[in-house]
Formats: structure tokens, C-alpha cells, sequence
């Protein structure tokens, strides 16, 4: 019962972890190339973007980088979050 109880538990984690949204302005290369629809050279992109121009206030800033359109946003957005700009900066 108990290793019932635990992979019940270790599931529902894991869905809670696919199910949050990457924050642009603080995740790493290999976060947001787990992002599906977001591949190494636009994962990059985005953290070159970001070191270069300071934290994203909108998920919609990333159509200032070469690859992300309006369709493209749209079937991310979901999956995208900017977070506490704020706090993202101060790092």
C-alpha cells in the first residue's frame, strides 16, 4: 500500500511539474529547450536576448528575437511566463 501511496505522490508531482510555466527571465538554456515548440538555437536566443537587454516584461517581448511571431507566441504563450521582472533583474 504504501509504494501505491508513493507512486501516487511521485506522479502528481510530476504532473504539477509539467504543467508550470518556464519563467524567460530566469531559465536556463536547457529549461527552455525542454519547452516544447522551442528548440537549442532559439533557447539560446532568448538567454542571449535577456543577458543583453536586461529581464522580459511580457512573454510577447520575445518577438524582438528572430524566430518568434504571433502564431509562434500564441501556441507557447501557456507555457511561458516572465515572473517578477523585478526580481529577475536583482540576480
Amino acid at each position: 500500500m504504501k509504494r501505491i501511496l508513493s507512486s501516487i505522490a511521485l506522479f502528481l508531482a510530476g504532473i504539477s511539474l509539467a504543467v508550470a510555466a518556464v519563467n524567460i527571465n530566469t531559465a536556463t538554456v536547457d529549461e527552455l529547450d525542454a519547452v516544447k515548440g522551442i528548440g537549442p538555437s532559439k533557447a539560446k536566443a532568448i538567454v542571449d536576448y535577456r543577458d543583453k537587454n536586461g529581464p522580459f516584461k511580457s512573454v510577447d517581448d520575445l518577438k524582438a528575437i528572430k524566430g518568434f511571431g504571433d502564431k509562434n507566441l500564441a501556441k507557447l504563450r501557456a507555457d511561458l511566463s516572465v515572473g517578477d521582472a523585478a526580481a529577475a533583474k536583482k540576480k
